[in-house]
C-alpha cells in the first residue's frame, strides 16, 4: 500500500525551496544559462533570418543540434560517474569560451553564418554533457518533502527568464545590433560558470556506476522502459513536438503571420514563457488531484486547439494571447515529466533517467525545428501551424488508447519499485 502525499507537502509555498542556499546557487545557475541560450538562440536565428531570407538555413540549426544527440545519453553516464558540480562548470566554461569568440566576430564585422553554426554545434555539445548533472543535484539540495515544489519552482523561474531574454534580447538587438546582443549574452553565460563553485553539498554520486558504457546505457534504459508511465509520457511529447514546435521558428512567425521583426520575435516568446509560468502554477495547485495523466491528455489536446488558433489568426494581440496559452499547456507535460522523474529515480541512476528525458524532449525539438522550418517554407508559416495541430490530435488519440499507463496513472509518493516493473513482468497500469 502506497502513501499519498503529505498534508504538510501541500502546504509548502512555492519559494519554499530557496530557504536552502545550495538551491539557490543551483537555480542562479540554471537561470542565467537559460537566459543566456535564450538570448544566443534567437540573436543567432534572427541574424541568419534577417541576412539570408532563408527558413531552409534557419532549420539547420535544429539539424545541427539533432546530430548531436547521441552525446545527451553520455552526458547521463557523466553525471552519475564524476563530481556533478565540476562538470557543470567545465561544460560552461567551454561554452562560455566559444560565444566570446562568436561576439568578437560580430564586433569586428567578421560574422558568417558557418561561425554560428560551429558554435551552436559546440555549446549544443556542452548543455548536452552538463545538463543531466544539474536535475541529478536537485535531490541533493532540498529535503524529498520539497522536490516537487523545487521542480515546479525552476521549471517556472525558468519561464520568468524566458520572458526576460527575449525582451532584452529584441531591445539590445533591434538597437544595437548583433554583437552587442551577443556580448550582453556572454556576461550572462558567466554567471552558470560561477555559481555551482558555491554549492556546499557534495557532487560526487552516492555510487559511482563501475560498469562499461554499454551496460550502463543498458541499465539506464531499462529503468526508463519498464517504468508504467515516462515512456507514455515521452511519446506522447515526441510525436506532437515533431509536428508542431515553433519557439525557435518566433522569427518565420513574426515575419510570416504579422510582418514583424525582432521586437515582434520578443513579444512572442516572452508571451509563451509567460503563459509557461501559468502552467507550472497550474500543476502546484492540481497537486490534490490523482489523475495526472488525464491532465496531460488533456492540457495537450488544449495545445493542439491553439495551434490551428495559431495558424489561422494573423492578429498580433490574438496571436500573443495563444502563444502564451500554447506555453501554459506546454509546461503542464513538462512539469509532470521532470516530477516523476525526480521522485520514482534512485541517485544512482538519476544522471541517466534525466538524460534519458532531455534526449526525448531535445530530440523532438530537434526534429520539430528542422520539419516545421521546412514546411513553413513550403507551405508556409500559418498551414504548418495548423497540420500540426491536426496531427496532435490524431497523436493525443492514439496515446491515450495504446498507452494506457499515461491515462490510468494515479499521483502518489512511491518507492521507486512502485513505478518501475521487471522486465519478465507484463504492464498492468499504475
Amino acid at each position: 500500500m502506497v502513501e499519498t502525499n503529505s498534508s504538510s507537502e501541500h502546504t509548502l509555498r512555492p519559494w519554499s525551496a530557496f530557504a536552502y542556499r545550495d538551491f539557490t546557487m543551483l537555480w542562479l545557475g540554471g537561470v542565467s544559462m537559460m537566459i543566456a541560450m535564450q538570448m544566443r538562440l534567437f540573436t543567432c536565428a534572427q541574424w541568419i533570418y534577417e541576412e539570408t531570407g532563408s527558413e531552409f538555413q534557419l532549420g539547420l540549426l535544429g539539424a545541427i543540434q539533432f546530430l548531436q544527440m547521441p552525446i545527451v545519453i553520455y552526458g547521463g553516464i557523466l553525471a552519475d560517474i564524476f563530481d556533478r558540480k565540476k562538470l557543470m562548470v567545465l561544460t560552461q566554461s567551454i561554452s562560455f569560451v566559444a560565444l566570446l569568440m562568436l561576439t568578437f566576430a560580430a564586433f569586428y564585422g567578421n560574422l558568417a553564418v558557418w561561425h554560428i553554426y560551429v558554435v551552436h554545434g559546440i555549446t549544443g555539445i556542452m548543455n548536452m554533457l552538463g545538463n543531466s548533472a544539474r536535475p541529478a543535484m536537485i535531490a541533493r539540495v532540498v529535503p524529498r518533502t520539497h522536490l516537487t515544489h523545487a521542480v515546479t519552482t525552476n521549471t517556472a523561474t525558468f519561464q520568468i527568464a524566458g520572458i526576460a531574454a527575449p525582451i532584452a534580447f529584441g531591445l539590445i538587438y533591434s538597437i544595437w545590433g548583433v554583437s552587442s546582443a551577443l556580448a550582453a549574452t556572454t556576461f550572462v553565460l558567466m554567471v552558470s560558470v560561477i555559481t555551482p563553485l558555491a554549492i556546499r553539498v557534495s557532487g560526487t554520486p552516492e555510487k559511482a556506476i563501475k560498469r562499461g558504457s554499454f551496460e550502463s546505457l543498458k541499465e539506464g534504459f531499462l529503468f526508463v522502459r519498464h517504468h508504467k508511465i515516462l515512456p507514455g509520457l515521452y511519446l506522447l511529447d515526441i510525436g506532437v513536438t515533431i509536428f508542431s514546435f515553433y519557439r525557435f521558428l518566433f522569427p518565420i512567425f513574426a515575419e510570416s503571420l504579422y510582418g514583424m521583426g525582432a521586437v515582434g520575435v520578443g513579444l512572442l516568446a516572452s508571451a509563451n514563457s509567460f503563459g509557461g509560468i501559468a502552467g507550472s502554477a497550474l500543476v502546484l495547485y492540481t497537486a490534490k488531484m490523482s489523475r495526472k495523466g488525464v491532465l496531460v491528455l488533456v492540457a495537450t489536446s488544449v495545445y493542439a486547439l491553439l495551434l490551428i488558433a495559431f495558424g489561422s489568426i494573423h492578429i498580433f494581440a490574438i496571436g500573443l494571447v495563444i502563444v502564451a496559452g500554447l506555453g501554459a499547456t506546454d509546461a503542464v507535460g513538462m512539469v509532470m515529466r521532470q516530477t516523476i522523474v525526480q521522485l520514482t529515480t534512485p541517485d544512482r541512476l538519476l544522471g541517466r533517467a534525466s538524460s534519458a528525458h532531455s534526449f526525448a524532449a531535445m530530440g523532438a525539438n530537434n526534429i520539430g525545428q528542422m520539419e516545421v522550418a521546412f514546411m513553413s517554407g513550403a507551405i508556409g508559416a500559418g498551414s504548418t501551424m495548423v497540420l500540426g495541430g491536426v496531427i496532435a490530435f490524431v497523436v493525443i488519440g492514439l496515446v491515450w488508447k495504446f498507452v494506457p499507463g499515461v491515462s490510468s496513472y494515479r499521483y502518489q509518493h512511491v518507492d521507486h519499485s512502485d513505478l518501475t516493473e521487471n522486465p519478465s513482468h507484463s504492464n498492468n497500469g499504475s
